[in-house]
């Protein structure tokens, strides 16, 4: 699963390069209010506790076999802090900074 924000153009980015890796891939949507990466990082909207609470609430726990959260390599400062507020089985991978890369990100994680 990879997580992101809802800016809007992160959002159809993202999205889309999920789909042209033709990798099957959930995407979490955090709402930040609009905000980018990095602009709900830096306000403090976009942080681990944040992370944790959002796809706790989301129930998407129950519905994945592979506990495995995928964050945008720009807030790689928050995979530790947010590895130990999901706690238990699940796993902080750091992705790409650019999404462009998402496509073969996924590839090599698939193969």
């Amino acid at each position: 699963m990879i997580v992101t924000t809802n800016f809007a153009l992160t959002y159809f980015i993202v999205a889309g390069e999920i789909e042209n890796s033709k990798v099957p891939t959930r995407l979490a949507v955090q709402d930040v209010e609009g905000l980018s990466v990095l602009t709900a990082w830096a306000a403090g909207k976009f942080t681990a506790s944040k992370i944790a609470e959002f796809i706790k609430e989301s129930g998407v726990e129950s519905t994945v076999n592979q506990k495995e959260v995928i964050i945008p390599g720009y807030v790689a400062v928050l995979s530790g802090a947010l590895e130990d507020k999901l706690g238990g089985d699940w796993k902080v991978v750091v992705g790409p900074r650019e999404a462009n890369q998402i496509p073969q990100f996924l590839k090599a994680r698939a193969s």
